[in-house]
């Protein structure tokens, strides 16, 4: 079938070379439009809930708002992941879906079961969806800065909230931006209970008389003058007067009592959750741009600067915007590193067919077919829509040297035919239809198993499809394009190539002696395979040597998830122990901004204590989020590189009471969202019993800090969280004819202080706040001396009912699918993630005791490597059982198809040696490299044997069926045919030299890809020149009659 594909190709090769022209203005169209990132999305489908609940503890959030809502969602349909975050005043669930789901199906199914729960929660917790988008959209950030100081925080947070903002949301593909920092403006009432008691009012009063004070109204229209005027009454409050002008009832000669006789009405700062510093200087307000699910980050970004830049000149004097992080810096450098690595290998790939064909024509018949399988590539990535970034690209990029073995194979064997066509037909040119015939002859009869070879090199990457979550939506990219590559260089191989072999490989061809390279080549090979084929069972013993020697560097190689990537930015995310004040984060987000801003290759220094106002940040106050913008490269100190630019950040920003971790942004987002782990390493504790739960965790941070290659280690602590409990006398409260909840109104209105209400001030909104005087709250004394007033109408003290206490509770509660959990977080450096897990593991068994109900789990990116390498180890036998039964239909014949499948592992030992010299870990990453090898190799082996079958075919057809024909049919499809090998090698390793030897964003992880594969073309290709042969010799030799061998050891 194959083989007639070739000869119709070449028999309407004007509609092959229309077709190609068309594809390739396709190709273009869209390389044009194909969106470009840095990484595939690899975060899980999300869906959030935020519920606000002011004023209540993390205790009564769980009980009350996130543990209902996490069991319910628990049974929302392709939901594999419920994790649950109770704050201070403040629910978080993220509901994590399987591989596949469609985001805005799960968001709906999430709304149907929020439905049914919401009559279960309390009134005032009012539950809303986050916004659609994945766990890596926080794609820019920056920050509102006034040096002049003509600008407080407060008025710069009302400029994010009510201008900048809703500027960026117009933005198409912006699903959110969020405020993080500055003070929120806050009209406070505080009341003076005793001047209340005198006159006789309640708080419930005052809350409904600032109600009433603070509305406006309409009052239809009025036809004046044959005009009509549309009637309303203003009375919204806009000043402190304003507010010490209600009326709250007539006293005594009916002089209106007003809040101000009552209450001391001020502006202030609302309670906040988050904070924002910039380069050490002091606080500011920062902004984050969230993009919406699926869309293009580099356009928004670009669209987000352009927008900046157009409000800029709306912005009060002072007051200027400062960029804090910006991922299409990442996106540029990391498109542009790898589009450079694309070039440097087509450069590469042509001069070594220029050099081995000798002859122009036949060489650009091979490098046609590189940018036009390449152009194919991006025609499917774009309808499927990948996007072009690190792993699609390099996904194109170790296919390229591949990708032109058909046509070196094809164009070498119509050299050969060429030079057999004269031998035959001297003095006769060859031209016309004769050429055509020998050209689509020499094509057609390589072509089927060259055309099986791609497919077999195609399907070794099934592996790579089958891999699930993170490292599957990581790889899959890759897997996608290199096949997408491969195909279209298969379905090239079999039509374009032979037309375009037809066109120009014409004239003088030179012969194979005339090279130079070949003369070499040939030299060199011929006597060591004569000593092959001499002693072939001693060269199988051999091979097995060598194959045996790779156990020694496997069981030296480490294992990790992935290589870090450098990212160019940097994260520097400590934590610090529960019942961290505001003021006191603040001051050590300053202090360590400032260290940081030491060192000469830091450009700015951005950080975040606590959350920004989104549902997309469930971070408690004492977590810090430090992000760090470097200079470029270039004005770096000499021999500085990113992993010691750590080090040093490690030793400068030594500050008690916080634990470093660095690690970048996009991978820590990713990591987070998938397990809820910020460190490479988790340790999950789950339970009922939270003091259990929290003696467990500090017992494996305790363990874990003694592990080699462990540098950090910090246990979250469930009990550190300081409270004061006003535990309330029933019997007492009765006596005094009140219940629970009258007591309770007074601890949540006149000590915490709850928002009544809101001005409008043009387009913004701030809030009204009641409390109690700080002096009445500011002390145990103080909350026992709290009038209440009862319904008999007497007055009493709060510690007449109620006993006031301090106590230790949880600072905030966690929880997975509705089990409470603490998890531990252990930072790695200088050893690899998988030798660090096993000692822990064995340490914790040893040392940390469970109690019954107990569980205890690793998590953070080993369980991504333990998933992969367990997926990998039931997939990779079942594709080399496919490739048998390819070889099977490519040869027909058993022993054949098996020789080559017993040759793989012997590929392997080149690479697990190489990866070993470079200092490499085992990672998913070198795992698809040896996937890639093996197919590789696979071809290296069905071309030898294609080759000495033909010979030893030909051979058998002239009669001389003899073990002298067969050593000599094997020395002829051997060394006569060693270009077209050599050149297949030197094609592969010419592509990936430039993966494997380049630097820049995206070549760590790439270079991991190519190592096994560079290292695996050296015991490869030696396998094929001397073991196959060797093998062969032994397969047939066993249906031929035994001959004599003369005293020089030669067969006679």
């Amino acid at each position: 079938m194959i083989a007639a594909l070739i000869r119709w190709s070449v028999a309407n090769r004007f509609l092959v070379l229309l077709a190609t022209l068309f594809v390739t203005a396709w190709g273009i169209w869209s390389v044009q439009n194909t969106p470009i990132d840095a990484l595939p999305d690899l975060s899980d489908v999300q869906v959030i809930i935020r519920t606000p609940f002011a004023g209540q503890a993390p205790q009564i959030v769980e009980n009350q708002v996130t543990y209902p809502l996490a069991t319910t969602m628990l049974s929302v349909p392709g939901a594999k992941t419920v994790r649950g975050y109770s704050f201070f005043g403040d629910s978080f669930v993220y509901v994590l879906f399987e591989d596949g789901t469609d985001l805005y199906w799960a968001r709906s199914r999430v709304l149907e079961y929020l439905s049914q729960i919401q009559s279960r929660l309390p009134a005032s917790a009012k539950p809303a969806l986050g916004p659609d988008a994945t766990g890596v959209g926080w794609i820019y950030q920056y920050a509102l800065v006034d040096r002049s100081g003509g600008h407080d925080l407060a008025q710069l947070r009302a400029l994010q909230d009510w201008f900048l903002k809703f500027e960026l949301k117009t933005l198409a593909n912006v699903a959110e931006v969020a405020t993080v920092g500055g003070m929120v403006k806050q009209y406070q009432v505080q009341l003076d209970p005793l001047k209340l008691a005198s006159l006789g009012i309640t708080q419930a009063e005052v809350t409904e008389a600032i109600g009433k004070a603070n509305q406006e109204t309409g009052g239809a229209v009025l036809e004046m003058a044959e005009t009509e005027f549309i009637v309303r009454a203003s009375g919204y409050l806009k000043s402190l007067n304003d507010f010490r002008a209600i009326p709250l009832k007539l006293g005594a000669g009916r002089v209106p009592v007003t809040l101000g006789d009552v209450a001391t009405i001020q502006s202030g700062p609302e309670m906040r959750r988050g904070i924002s510093e910039l380069d050490g200087e002091g606080e500011t307000v920062g902004g984050v741009v969230i993009l919406r699910s699926g869309k293009n980050a580099r356009q928004t970004i670009a669209a987000v600067k352009s927008k900046l830049d157009e409000l800029k000149g709306s912005l009060p004097a002072g007051v200027e915007i400062v960029t804090t992080y910006d991922r299409s810096k990442l996106i540029d450098r990391a498109v542009e590193n790898l589009g450079h690595k694309l070039l440097e290998e087509f450069i590469v790939v042509a001069l070594v067919c220029g050099i081995f064909l000798w002859h122009l024509r036949s060489s650009l018949v091979a490098i046609i077919s590189l940018p036009v399988g390449v152009l194919i590539a991006f025609i499917v990535m774009h309808y499927q829509g990948i996007n072009a970034n690190i792993m699609s690209l390099g996904g194109i990029a170790i296919a390229i040297g591949a990708m032109v073995d058909a046509a070196v194979v094809m164009i070498e064997n119509a050299h050969k035919k060429i030079e057999a066509w004269h031998l035959a037909n001297p003095g006769e040119e060859l031209k016309g239809e004769r050429h055509w015939h020998v050209m689509t002859e020499a094509a057609a009869e390589v072509g089927p198993a060259l055309f099986f070879c791609l497919l077999i090199i195609t399907l070794s990457f099934i592996p790579v499809f089958t891999l699930e979550a993170q490292e599957g939506r990581l790889f899959g990219p890759l897997a996608f394009t290199k096949t997408y590559a491969m195909a279209a260089a298969a379905g090239l191989s079999v039509t374009l190539v032979p037309v375009l072999m037809g066109y120009w490989i014409r004239g003088r061809i030179p012969s194979e002696q005339q090279n130079p390279l070949n003369r070499w080549l040939i030299r060199i090979y011929q006597p060591a395979l004569d000593a092959v084929l001499r002693r072939p069972k001693i060269t199988l013993l051999v091979a097995l040597l060598v194959f045996a020697s790779a156990l020694w560097p496997m069981s030296r190689l480490g294992g990790e998830f992935l290589p870090p990537l450098d990212e160019g930015d940097l994260l520097y995310m400590p934590s610090a122990l529960p019942g961290l004040s505001a003021q006191k984060a603040a001051q050590l987000l300053q202090q360590t901004d400032r260290l940081i801003k030491t060192l000469p290759e830091v450009e700015h220094v951005f950080g975040k204590a606590g959350r920004a106002e989104s549902a997309t940040d469930p971070a408690p106050l004492e977590m810090f989020e430090t992000t760090i913008q470097f200079k470029p490269h270039a004005q770096w100190r000499p021999g500085m590189t990113q992993e010691k630019l750590v080090e040093e950040l490690d030793r400068v920003v030594n500050v008690p009471g916080l634990t470093n971790i660095w690690i970048p942004p996009i991978r820590n987002r990713i990591d987070m969202l998938a397990t809820g782990i910020k460190s490479p390493i988790g340790v999950k504790v789950a339970g009922a019993n939270l003091a259990q739960i929290d003696a467990v965790t500090q017992a494996v941070e305790r363990v874990a800090k003694d592990v080699p290659g462990v540098s950090s280690a910090l246990a979250e602590r469930l009990t550190g969280g300081r409270y004061i409990d006003v535990d309330i006398d029933r019997k007492a409260a009765a006596r005094y004819g009140l219940n629970i909840a009258d007591v309770q109104s007074i601890v949540a209105g006149a000590i915490g202080g709850e928002n009544v209400g809101e001005t409008i001030e043009g387009l913004a909104r701030f809030p009204i706040n009641i409390r109690y005087p700080r002096e009445w709250r500011d002390s145990l004394g103080a909350l026992e001396q709290l009038p209440i007033y009862t319904p008999l109408g007497s007055q009493i003290t709060l510690g007449t009912v109620a006993k006031v206490k301090v106590s230790d509770g949880p600072p905030m509660l966690k929880s997975e699918n509705a089990r409470p959990s603490g998890w531990v977080y252990i930072d790695v450096r200088g050893r690899d993630i998988a030798s660090v897990v096993a000692d822990l593991r064995r340490v914790v068994n040893e040392q940390v005791k469970l109690q019954p109900g107990m569980s205890l789990s690793y998590s953070g990116q080993f369980e991504f490597l333990e998933r992969a390498n367990a997926r990998l180890k039931l997939v990779v036998p079942a594709t080399l059982l496919i490739i048998f039964v390819l070889l099977y239909l490519t040869f027909a014949r058993f022993d054949e198809a098996l020789l080559i499948m017993a040759t793989l592992p012997f590929a392997l030992t080149g690479g697990a040696w190489f990866l070993y010299l470079l200092g490499f870990n085992l990672s998913v990453a070198t795992g698809v490299g040896f996937i890639a090898l093996a197919g590789v190799s696979a071809e290296f082996g069905v071309i030898m044997l294609l080759y000495l079958k033909n010979a030893w075919a030909e051979r058998e057809d002239l009669g001389d069926s003899t073990e002298r024909g067969l050593v000599a049919a094997i020395r002829e499809g051997a060394v006569q045919r060693v270009r077209p090998k050599a050149m297949t090698v030197a094609v592969i390793i010419a592509g990936l030299l430039p993966i494997l030897l380049g630097s820049g964003t995206g070549s760590e992880v790439m270079s991991r890809i190519a190592a096994p594969m560079v290292g695996g073309m050296v015991t490869a290709p030696l396998l094929s020149l001397f073991v196959i042969p060797a093998a062969y010799r032994l397969m047939r030799r066993r249906r031929l009659p035994a001959v004599l061998i003369n005293p020089e050891g030669e067969v006679v």
